[in-house]
């Protein structure tokens, strides 16, 4: 059970809405923004300096040594490079350790069983240790999963527990129902960020795997860019300082959830991780948390009333589990409703609703529309692309629209015109694959 650290962040709740319905309606939708601070440089500085002692924090390292990896044989060394400057980027007293993933796992730092800490030579020795790490053999991730458990399982007393996980290739030497179980047993266990390196792997698997563990997914498409996207991903984990943070939705009788999204930094629906947390209550997992902020987008279903009646919709709230069962409340929010016959008051759509519904419409848009184009439907695959140019134009998300016009030549983004450009790279299109749920934020 995850406990705040010594140093960790405070957390406030922020809900925007349009509180007021016309006459009859019934769906109520309010963004929260979440924002925690003050908790990761304190943090960082508070490990011990000789390595000794507690730690709130433990990292597991699962790098693909399948044959693939061979083939250039750079990607091998790039792998190897990579997960070093990860393990030189580990702050003192962090637990840790190396797997090598191919049909099996072999934990090849520190080989013990168990996790090691942080430190000028255990850094060092892991360093050494990565000379073991050579291509070999298939691909199963779960096996890999299963290590990452174990390991983590060995230290027990540690809230924060994040995997780094790579791969080149598909999960092709175990069943999904194999993998599927392994994610049953893991999930709310620890979070895991995925990389595909190369385009020989599938967006749909590592975004699964990363979904289900509350990390992210994220394509390199040439090796020699891993030592800086690992170097990123373990500086992030270190700023982690609160773990198994849940949103908890309140609502009153009658009325009921229909979705709970994360919408920023991307897109993520919750609304089928609900876990039950009293009469009328539910948590949705938000996993762990330094100082940043994330937006959800909650939409409630009130029963119908009369103009000029009020109600409280749902009460939003953060909760973190204590060491006796009970939560902790870390910050709190309400979401109204109002019913009105004011025309222009009804009918006023929330900024941030309207931004987020457009964000997770361009999400849609883009997996449907590459789905197409595989299938070789050409004209939805244009028609859902065309959406999509739209939607990134008209909200300002320019990385995305950068990525789709690597795709499709834009003719008119006002209107999404857009024709399928020749000789597309696979990596080209696996990179919008794989980003296509990133987001941008409100513009002030």
């Amino acid at each position: 059970m995850a406990l705040l650290s010594k140093s960790h962040p405070s957390f406030a709740v922020d809900i925007f809405q349009n509180e007021y319905l016309a006459d009859g309606a019934r769906e109520v939708s309010a963004i929260v923004t979440v924002t925690a601070t003050g908790g990761g440089t304190a943090a960082r500085s508070a490990a011990p300096a000789d390595g000794g002692g507690s730690t709130d924090a433990a990292v597991v390292i699962m790098v693909d040594c399948s044959g693939s990896m061979d083939y250039p044989s750079e990607k091998m060394r790039n792998a190897r490079e990579a997960t070093a400057k990860a393990i030189d980027t580990l702050r003192d007293g962090v637990a840790f350790a190396v797997v090598a993933g191919t049909h099996e796992a072999n934990e090849i730092y520190p080989a013990n069983g168990s996790l090691a800490v942080a430190s000028e030579d255990t850094r060092a020795q892991a360093k050494q240790a990565l000379r073991k790490l050579k291509a070999s053999g298939g691909t199963a991730i779960g096996t890999w999963l299963t290590m990452a458990d174990k390991l983590f399982n060995s230290r027990a007393d540690i809230a924060i527990r994040h995997g780094i996980l790579l791969t080149d290739g598909r999960n092709e030497h175990e069943k999904p129902g194999d993998l599927q179980r392994v994610l049953d047993r893991v999930t709310g266990k620890f979070t895991v960020d995925c990389r595909g390196v190369g385009t020989d792997w599938e967006v749909a698997e590592l975004r699964k795997i990363a979904s289900t563990l509350l990390g992210t997914v994220d394509i390199v498409a040439e090796s020699s860019g891993l030592a800086e996207d690992f170097r990123t991903m373990m500086e992030n984990a270190m700023g982690k300082q609160v773990a198994d943070v849940a949103l908890r939705v309140w609502t009153p009788a009658n009325a009921v959830v229909k979705y709970v999204k994360q919408v920023a930094p991307a897109v993520e629906d919750l609304t089928e991780r609900r876990a039950e947390a009293g009469p009328r209550a539910g948590d949705y997992p938000t996993g762990s948390w330094g100082d940043e902020s994330r937006d959800y987008h909650v939409c409630i279903e009130v029963p119908s009333a009369a103009v000029g009646n009020e109600m409280l919709a749902a009460r939003i709230s953060l909760v973190l589990p204590k060491p006796d069962g009970s939560t902790e409340v870390l910050s709190q929010g309400l979401v109204k409703a109002v019913w009105t016959d004011d025309l222009a008051s009804s009918t006023r759509i929330s900024p941030q609703v309207a931004h987020y519904t457009g964000q997770a419409e361009l999400a849609d848009s883009i997996q449907e529309g590459l789905e197409a184009h595989r299938a070789g439907d050409l004209d939805r695959a244009t028609a859902k692309l065309g959406a999509a140019v739209r939607i990134a134009h008209e909200t300002g998300n320019d990385g995305t629209f950068k990525l789709l016009q690597k795709v499709v030549d834009v003719v008119d983004p006002k209107e999404g015109t857009v024709r399928f450009r020749k000789n597309v790279s696979e990596a080209d299109s696996m990179t919008l694959e794989t980003r296509s749920t990133k987001t941008v934020r409100v513009k002030k």
